[in-house]
């Protein structure tokens, strides 16, 4: 049974013979060893172009930007696993990672989504605040919620975002997506009647479109990043661990509100 139009397995990013891996068209050796860093490597790898110094420099703040935030939910399951099974490093990584969903990492992929239509429009002829307005009331009415916005401890703007705006302005990437991102931020409160600031899940799409990374990979982004700080803290965790302790001030704070069998709890 055939899944998909391809009868032929092809990809255009890598193969190899006995004496050369080739890379986007590269000889991995000689041509990208020592001589391409791991982030102008990534884009390469993604879009089959190296990276301009701008659209590297836009890349690599974002990675920075999104790779720690301390014990998130995604940081504690990994480090709990770790506790749990500390032979198996990428079981607890993996953990972590499987956490980037809608809300949290995944988000910024959601919010580049809807930068994106919003660019349609404008390049049809609307006006960005008439273009932004209109899909964000949309969304609303789909019953989606407008990613990118609010944080429940960065009330006002997240400071990443300005720092991730002047990285793309002193890169001299196109920040038609920024505008948009303000845009929306901007209108917000006339569509949900209270102001939502922007946070760095709606900055990173912003620059990373403006610099040519391609739509589909955003996810990647934050996926790629957090990687990184959970390997951090898995080597904590192997020096100091607090897997167990996580779990046991979950069980602390728990509260049982189902039905209990008679006599439980008491002592016989």
């Amino acid at each position: 049974m055939k899944i998909g139009k391809a009868t032929v397995p092809r990809t255009s990013i890598c193969t190899s013979d006995a004496h050369t891996i080739v890379v986007r068209g590269y000889d991995l050796s000689k041509d990208l060893i020592g001589k391409l860093s791991f982030v102008d490597h990534f884009f390469l790898l993604l879009t089959g172009q190296k990276p301009t110094p701008g659209q590297a420099a836009v890349l690599n703040a974002t990675l920075v930007a999104i790779a720690e935030h301390g014990l998130v939910p995604s940081v504690q399951a990994a480090r709990m696993t770790l506790a749990a099974a500390p032979d198996a490093m990428q079981g607890a990584v993996a953990a972590g990672i499987l956490g980037c969903g809608s809300v949290v990492l995944g988000s910024s992929e959601t919010a580049g989504r809807m930068y994106v239509e919003i660019d349609s429009q404008v390049k049809a002829g609307a006006a960005l605040d008439e273009a932004a307005l209109e899909v964000m009331k949309a969304w609303r009415a789909a019953g989606r919620s407008i990613p990118g916005y609010g944080h429940p401890l960065h009330k006002e703007r997240d400071e990443r975002v300005g720092a991730l705006f002047d990285v793309a302005k002193a890169a001299g990437t196109d920040l038609r997506f920024v505008g948009i991102a303000e845009a929306c931020e901007r209108l917000l409160p006339e569509l949900l009647g209270k102001p939502l600031k922007l946070n760095v899940s709606g900055a990173i799409p912003s620059v990373l479109l403006g610099a040519g990374f391609p739509v589909e990979g955003l996810k990647g982004v934050p996926m790629l990043a957090r990687t990184a700080g959970l390997i951090a803290h898995m080597v904590e965790e192997m020096r100091l661990p607090i897997g167990f302790a996580l779990s046991y001030q979950g069980t602390r704070e728990m509260e049982y509100d189902g039905e209990l069998p008679p006599g439980f709890g008491k002592h016989k």
